[in-house]
């Protein structure tokens, strides 16, 4: 399927789309429109949650828009195929239906999102929500004022830091801190090179690793038969001070790192 594929009114209505976006729809495009044109209207109209809305319904194509750079504060962009910058990316909000490249950074003012992958070779930061269906990798950082979620790997070369939630069904990695505001849950292991901390739970299906300190203010838990290791990159001198473990209740499973009770406990 492709952007041209047509839709019509008989064909919106099988979806059951809100009333006033229906009406829309009508007033615009009475004898129906191809998809992407559909698509690009809606944002240019300011109607990006509804251009996701129809993307979620009628699904991703095979299209490809390449570009060198794409540098516009105030630009929303819902592409129902892959987006492909050779440069930076800077936009208020971006969607794709399959996936999103960068050869440099990829910022978005509000949110970022693909039902494929997330790839930047610089970072990659939004002031609200980034979300994949596949995997989020940056060379660089990753910062969301909101949630930072992926269906499979979470990876930076540096921080992740979200304002919420950080949850993969994979692997999260980090080269440094991976902080978030509320909870961490990975499918497979959480790593960071340097603190790995939440306001929440700190949760992984298989192990827990990293190179200073392991705060949560919740609990923190690894799989059975997995460990919890902090310090892993601190000095032995040093380990007290900066090699800790702390949360509402001690872990059974800590392999390295030196427990210290919570102040809220």
């Amino acid at each position: 399927m492709t952007g041209e594929y047509y839709i019509t009114k008989d064909l919106l209505k099988q979806h059951s789309p809100c009333e006033d976006g229906y009406r829309w729809f009508c007033e615009n495009y009475p004898n129906g429109g191809k998809y992407q044109e559909i698509l690009d209207k809606l944002c240019d109209d300011n109607r990006f949650g509804d251009a996701c809305w129809l993307l979620s319904k009628i699904g991703a194509t095979t299209d490809i828009l390449e570009l060198d750079t794409l540098e516009d504060h105030n630009k929303q962009i819902c592409f129902a195929g892959s987006i492909k910058v050779r440069d930076t990316i800077r936009v208020l909000n971006i969607k794709a239906g399959g996936h999103i490249e960068a050869g440099g950074h990829i910022e978005a003012g509000e949110y970022i999102g693909a039902s494929g992958y997330i790839e930047a070779g610089g970072y990659i930061k939004a002031g609200e929500d980034i979300e994949a269906g596949e995997g989020i990798n940056a060379s660089w950082g990753i910062k969301a004022g909101g949630d930072i979620e992926a269906g499979w790997d979470i990876k930076a070369g540096e921080n992740i830091n979200a304002g919420a939630f950080i949850k993969a069904g994979e692997d999260i990695n980090a080269g440094l801190d991976i902080e978030a505001g509320w909870g961490i849950k990975a499918g497979e292991d959480i790593k960071g090179g340097g603190d790995i901390k939440a306001g929440e739970d700190i949760v992984a299906v298989w192990g827990i690793k990293a190179g200073w300190s392991i705060e949560a203010g919740g609990y923190i838990k690894a799989g059975n038969d997995y460990g919890i290791y902090a310090g892993l990159n601190v000095r032995l001198s040093e380990q007290e001070q900066y090699g800790y473990i702390t949360a509402k209740a001690k872990p059974e499973n800590i392999m390295c790192g030196n427990w210290k009770e919570s102040e809220s406990t």
